[in-house]
């Protein structure tokens, strides 16, 4: 504010001094001579308003920066974003939309704005009924996509919250990143229909991409882990002011064995890991693609690497424990522990209820009795349970085909998450 009281006086004093030519000094104080009183003061007033129009034309083109910085900054988000994106937002790090739709429950549909890099576009929307919005959880509209040129950029994740009385929800919603050729998006959404068919809508606004947030960090990894099942690929990665993403490929038998199998992976930057915020994976025709997503690298960048503390591993047992001794002490299988609560022959056949470390997952089991070997039928009824040192262990029931009472318990190997602590070199070019 200081800066802009200083430019006003200067503009002020510079404009004091501006005198008129001669010739055309003399032509008004001709015309003015001729003129009405009242003439004379409405010239006067239309002079002070050109005077006035002349000094913001001024200040805007001295401060533009200033006033795009204050009139991008979006508001009443503020409880929904990461610090990241509050602080980006601070900056007035986005382009604002302002677009509106109306739902057919009488629902305003606002775009508030968006934020958008090489990583992802981060939507800013309002919902807004006097009548109230029943259930804000699932409000009457949902997002699937946003289209433009060279863009089809599907919904990845999403945020809201209501107010008090719920008139009023702000969300977040975040796409796939988009064409940085396209002037103009388009978003696609449902909503509720006759029979419950969702009626597809959209909403175009424009777009400018040279508002985009600039890329950081860009390059190839091209570095291979291998694991028990298989081989890791870690292809690129491409950090930007919302995120960064690492994006790779890997071919591992039992990587669908294990719950967040990619979850072991850490981002090291000048020393310290960076927070990894969620990773995906999907199938596709060279195989199977996965992404890692961490926070922005800090600056100034010194260093950064991948290690890969943990993965899916596979260890091989062709254990053979004998039921009789099953109690409350638990079998040791090559590091892990296996409680076995409960064996009894039902109705529905052979049922043993056993316990093990969260990240467990038994393999090739199957029960001998009486000579005969039976295949496990199926899992049923897993729960978690807390030791006192609080362990966290994954109880279920194994079910066989048999009616007789089993002898031995007999597991072939077990899926589980393994130490490898790989390092991974990232050059900083």
């Amino acid at each position: 504010m200081d800066n802009i009281e200083k430019q006003l006086t200067e503009e002020k004093r510079r404009l004091n001094t501006i005198a008129a030519p001669e010739e055309l000094e003399a032509r008004l104080r001709s015309a003015l001579d001729g003129a009405a009183p009242a003439r004379t003061k409405r010239i006067s007033v239309v002079w002070r308003a050109a005077a006035a129009a002349i000094l913001l034309i001024f200040i805007f083109g001295y401060n533009y920066n200033a006033f795009a910085f204050y009139g991008k900054k979006l508001l009443g988000f503020d409880e929904l974003i990461s610090s990241t994106l509050q602080e980006l937002n601070d900056q007035g790090m986005g382009q604002l939309v302002d677009r509106k739709a109306t739902l057919s429950d009488g629902t305003e549909l606002t775009i508030n704005g968006i934020m958008t890099d090489a990583n992802q576009l981060i939507m800013y929307y309002t919902l807004a009924n006097p009548k109230g919005i029943d259930d804000w959880s699932a409000p009457p509209f949902k997002p699937s996509k946003i289209t433009g040129f060279l863009t089809n950029s599907h919904l990845e994740s999403g945020v809201s919250q209501p107010n008090e009385n719920q008139t009023e929800v702000r969300g977040t919603i975040t796409f796939e990143p988009v064409s940085p050729f396209a002037k103009k998006l388009t978003l696609h959404y449902f909503e509720p229909g006759e029979n419950n068919q969702l009626i597809d809508h959209t909403l175009s606004f424009a777009y400018d991409p040279n508002q985009a947030m600039q890329t950081e960090v860009k390059q190839s990894i091209s570095k291979k882990a291998q694991v028990d099942k298989g081989t890791i690929n870690f292809k690129s990665i491409t950090a930007t002011p919302t995120m960064t993403m690492i994006e790779g490929s890997l071919n591992v038998d039992n990587f669908d064995r294990l719950p967040g199998a990619l979850d072991g992976i850490e981002l090291i930057a000048n020393g310290v890991p960076v927070e990894m915020t969620g990773s995906g994976h999907g199938s596709s025709i060279g195989g199977r693609k996965f992404d890692l997503r961490y926070n922005p690298l800090p600056k100034p960048l010194k260093s950064l690497e991948l290690v890969m503390k943990e993965f899916a591993g596979y260890q091989q047992l062709d254990q053979r424990l004998p039921l009789s001794s099953a109690g409350e002490e638990p079998f040791t299988l090559e590091g892990k522990e296996l409680w076995v609560k409960k064996v009894s022959v039902t109705s529905q056949g052979v049922e043993i209820t056993v316990a093990t470390e969260e990240d467990v997952l038994l393999d090739g089991v199957s029960i001998e009795t009486q000579g005969e070997t039976i295949s496990l039928r199926t899992t049923v009824g897993q729960i978690a349970t807390k030791l006192e040192d609080g362990t966290i262990l994954k109880e279920r029931t194994l079910l066989f085909d048999s009616q007789a009472k089993p002898e031995y318990l007999c597991i072939k190997g077990m899926h589980y998450m393994k130490e490898y602590n790989v390092v991974v070199d990232i050059p900083i070019d």
